[in-house]
């Protein structure tokens, strides 16, 4: 059977050149994920997948990523599958429209073959809030891949597909990166559009790749970026990012020192530490520096996502689409039964919070101040960068945990994300490149300024070959 795990490049030369037809890699991945059923990373595959497969082999093998199946994750509108969120108020809804990172991607020859599970909305850092049930880990199924973009991760890991798309609203993509032990590319804020994509924050959101090596996310990337018609967020392009990697001999890199606290786990300290050792060896500085607002990042997050997916959540009201409770009689009870039957307990849990952040004489004290942390996170972030190329910490502070471990305390499942939010609160570039371990996955994170994606790419390049 054909590796799905070999370099997108590779394989998309041997379509061209007839040695290796898009019909096979797509069997391939269907194969695939047909075998890995007990993971539950796929929730439902593509219906024109090998038609459209023929039809590159038939036709124009131009394109960039002729052949080369891919998953998205199931927030992302797409034809020839349904787009439900993992939640049981969008089971099932065709979308009238495709989002326009997948429009891009299949105009360079990719297929989509399935869609990924995830918490559902995005809503989780375990893939255990889908309404469809959990996702498992790929390299121990005790354990949990991540999340929210677990499905597109676990998918990556198990080859069932060359890469696959994710969105990163306070680490979902680069957590589950970690987690499961692949490459995950959260690009800065814009780069990609967000059109066609089911908003969680509108201000964090981002649109991002995981991949096996990051040649091949940077790859994807390059497909992706730029401007959108449709989407007034988005940001202009660098010339390119399938860039080859950049020295890091005289490069500096801040470790952050709040991510090696006492919260993060001894085999994940020791990763970075080795990690450190090795960029140091290559003739980097790696200094400690100190982001004192960063330890106020997951509370301010917690504020105004809320505040924002409450929003965002409100067209889910049982009458525009999705599901409509049969046992309404009013219309009043056609909004409350058909948002109670739809969402599950962690979107009813935001939604409450973000509501009353909002709500009158609670705003001031709330919201507007959590909006100030954000604004001293920019400052405290962009300062860090004119003393410091990239900064370094741990992608999460702890392993995969198990399944059911953090079901229970939301509080201690928030606390997975404390090394990615802040990236995303002050817009910011970051890259999760899994380390070698004995045992379960561990990820390092790298954070280039705003803008600088092209540079992140070629340093985690470098990175990544002197951690293999």
């Amino acid at each position: 059977m054909t590796d799905l795990r070999r370099p997108i490049a590779e394989l998309v030369a041997e379509v061209q050149s007839g040695t290796l037809t898009a019909v096979e890699l797509v069997t391939a991945s269907l194969e695939a994920i047909e075998k890995s059923d007990g993971y539950h990373a796929i929730l439902e595959v593509s219906e024109v997948a090998l038609e459209r497969a023929k039809q590159i082999d038939a036709g124009d093998k131009s394109g960039r990523l002729a052949g080369i199946p891919f998953v998205a994750k199931d927030n992302f509108l797409t034809r020839g599958t349904h787009t439900t969120a993992a939640s049981n108020i969008l089971k099932p809804f065709a979308a009238p429209y495709q989002a326009t990172a997948v429009e891009k991607l299949e105009a360079e020859g990719a297929i989509m073959v399935a869609k990924a599970n995830l918490d559902a909305f995005a809503h989780g850092s375990s893939t255990e809030n889908s309404d469809f049930g959990p996702t498992k880990n790929p390299v121990d199924p005790t354990r949990v891949p991540g999340g929210s973009s677990g499905g597109s991760a676990a998918a990556v890991k198990l080859g069932l597909a060359c890469f696959a798309l994710g969105t990163d609203t306070g680490g979902s993509i680069r957590q589950p990166a970690a987690l499961s032990g692949v490459v995950g590319l959260k690009p800065t804020y814009g780069l990609v559009s967000r059109f066609g994509v089911i908003a969680m924050g509108s201000s964090v959101d981002v649109i991002g790749p995981l991949a096996n090596r990051v040649t091949d996310a940077s790859l994807v990337l390059d497909v992706m970026a730029g401007k959108d018609r449709f989407d007034a967020t988005t940001i202009d392009r660098q010339k390119s990012y399938a860039v080859e990697p950049l020295p890091l001999k005289g490069k500096k890199i801040g470790l952050i020192k709040e991510y090696m606290g006492d919260g993060t786990d001894s085999a994940v300290k020791a990763a970075v530490t080795a990690t450190v050792q090795q960029l140091t060896a290559a003739g980097a500085t790696v200094e400690d520096i100190s982001l004192p607002s960063v330890d106020l990042a997951l509370a301010c997050y917690y504020i105004l996502i809320p505040a924002e997916l409450s929003s965002n959540l409100a067209r889910y009201d049982g009458i525009r689409f999705g599901h409509s409770s049969q046992q309404a009689k009013t219309l009043a009870d056609t909004y409350l039964k058909s948002r109670d039957e739809g969402f599950g307990a962690e979107a009813k849990r935001r939604i409450m919070i973000g509501t009353y952040v909002l709500s009158s004489g609670y705003y001031e004290a709330y919201y507007k101040k959590a909006q100030k942390v954000r604004t001293l996170l920019v400052r405290e972030f962009n300062t860090a960068f004119e003393r410091y190329d990239y900064l370094l910490g741990p992608t999460a502070p702890t392993t995969a945990f198990e399944l059911g471990e953090k079901n229970q305390d939301p509080l201690a499942m928030y606390m997975s994300d404390i090394d990615t939010v802040a990236v995303n609160m002050v817009g910011a570039p970051g890259i999760s490149i899994p380390t070698p371990t004995d045992g379960l996955p561990i990820g390092i994170q790298l954070i280039a300024p705003q803008g600088k994606d092209a540079e992140l790419l070629g340093a985690a390049q470098a990175v990544e070959e002197l951690v293999a």
